[in-house]
């Protein structure tokens, strides 16, 4: 198994199963920092819960400011800090902002949310804005201090998220010159109160369906100084109180159009693959602070006459629960390599980029459902202890529950992946990919027999064909890529 200080360094872990890219230093002290300060800060904005929104000022006029606790802005400041969204453009590579976002979610898988949405709204300013909006907000949004603004990606509206093609019935009507008026409600709005948002709406006399939507950028502000959107409310919600989510009011307000509108559900699915990535190793970096916790306690904790830590059943499970955590980090960690080679493409896509997609709908899928299942299993080796609020464990369930769900729940990655699969036939690329090790001709076979079904019968079939070509596919990347457990 993985020494005990390696499963404890998240810093020291990538080092260890990632190759070098001149980040370990920076890494461990930002290791160090969390350690020494933002653990307790972490704590403390958990405790606090929902925050308080104060929609006016004592005049009457709007503000919709959240009342975060100075520990909040803190711990944003200090990852901002560290390029966790700016080396994207910086560097032209999404890598290091995920391995500081691993080191994050290691400490608080909630506020790696930010910085995940924030990226999620850099990418396609970089890549679609004209040059006059990038040179607008690409400075604000690339800052590494106070001062940064943030970013959010609101798709979702009351009817759900999955439908966005009959759900999204925000509107958005040409104006003067390059700005576009948005009007509409959006229902689930994490990091609700950043200064910047990508926002899918419907362009007036688009078509019904998915293939009439467009992605839109919308500032927190007018070009007046106006709030240009109202926060209707908070969200009081299970765990990820790392970040405040709520309703937004879109009532004229100023956009303006990324890339071309007959291509915006292209970008929205950009925007949504970039943050399973970080989901994925968000959820992957929960896991080994679950498996991290249970060895400190089984370590000291004496049953029967024996450390936990020595007793056959422990033993058994927690050697059990490494393997998995070793495939889940190889599959998060195979969908950013993917990405990395895939993210400044353009439609239409490449093949590699559809191999890209069927990996990470597989990575969102099977880390957010292990993710879970290791901080349950983290609460029933603590007993007791581990249900109690003044204890970490309990929270790290709180936090993984949510990982399935953000950024499309397992139904939508099931599906999508069986639609890359039917369309691009990713999954043969996939397994040449892997050098058909043992159980692929097996795997394949039973692609090939649902892909051959009506409609019907794909989607009502694929939760087992999708969850075990997940399995596969994490067992086959983990002896591929780490070295053997020690």
């Amino acid at each position: 198994m993985p020494s005990h200080d390696l499963l404890q360094s998240p810093a020291s872990l990538l080092d260890a199963w990632r190759e070098g890219d001149g980040l370990s230093a920076e890494l461990q002290r930002y290791e160090a920092w969390w350690r020494a300060e933002g653990e307790a800060a972490s704590r403390a904005v958990d405790r606090q819960g929902t925050p308080p929104l104060q929609a006016h000022d004592r005049w009457g006029t709007p503000i919709d400011r959240v009342e975060y606790i100075p520990e909040y802005r803190r711990l944003l400041t200090r990852g901002y800090a560290t390029g966790i969204v700016a080396r994207a453009a910086d560097e032209r590579s999404l890598l290091p902002g995920y391995r500081f976002g691993h080191v994050t979610a290691f400490f608080d898988a909630g506020l790696y949310c930010p910085y995940t949405v924030s990226l999620g709204t850099l990418v396609p300013l970089l890549k679609y804005a004209t040059q006059d909006v990038r040179e607008r907000f690409l400075p604000v949004l690339t800052r590494r201090d106070e001062s940064v603004w943030q970013g959010a990606t609101w798709m979702t509206e009351a009817g759900g998220g999955s439908d966005i093609g009959h759900q999204v019935q925000t509107r958005a009507r040409r104006m003067e010159g390059e700005v576009w008026q948005l009007d509409g409600e959006k229902y689930f709005c994490s990091n609700v109160d950043a200064e910047l948002a990508v926002v899918a709406a419907r362009p007036e006399g688009a078509v019904d369906g998915v293939r009439g939507l467009a992605l839109f950028l919308v500032p927190r502000w007018r070009v007046d100084g106006s709030l240009n959107y109202r926060i209707r409310r908070l969200k009081d919600k299970i765990a990820t109180r790392s970040v405040p989510t709520g309703e937004v009011t879109l009532a004229a307000s100023e956009g303006w159009l990324l890339g071309e509108a007959e291509q915006g559900i292209y970008l929205i699915m950009e925007v949504l693959n970039t943050s399973r990535v970080a989901n994925s190793i968000g959820a992957a970096a929960l896991m080994q602070r679950a498996l991290a916790e249970s060895l400190t306690f089984a370590d000291q904790r004496e049953v029967f006459g024996r450390r936990l830590r020595e007793q056959p059943l422990f033993a058994r499970q927690f050697e059990a629960r490494v393997e998995a955590f070793r495939a889940c980090f190889a599959l998060a960690w195979e969908a950013a390599d993917l990405l990395e080679g895939v993210w400044q493409e353009t439609p239409p896509y490449s093949r590699e980029y559809a191999l890209f997609r069927l990996v990470a709908h597989l990575a969102k899928f099977h880390t957010a459902d292990q993710a879970a299942d290791a901080a349950r299993w983290a609460m029933e080796v603590h007993g007791g202890a581990g249900a109690l609020h003044e204890y970490p464990v309990e929270r790290l369930l709180r936090e993984a529950v949510i990982l399935s769900i953000w950024e499309g729940t397992p139904h939508r990655q099931m599906l999508d992946g069986l639609e890359v699969m039917a369309r691009t036939g990713a999954h043969e690329d996939l397994f040449s990919r892997l050098g058909l090790p043992d159980g692929s001709e097996a795997l394949r076979a039973r692609i090939d027999d649902l892909l051959a079904a009506d409609d019907d019968t794909r989607a009502g079939g694929i939760e087992p064909l999708f969850r075990d070509l997940a399995r596969w596919t994490a067992a086959a990347l983990a002896v591929r890529r780490l070295p053997p457990a020690q």
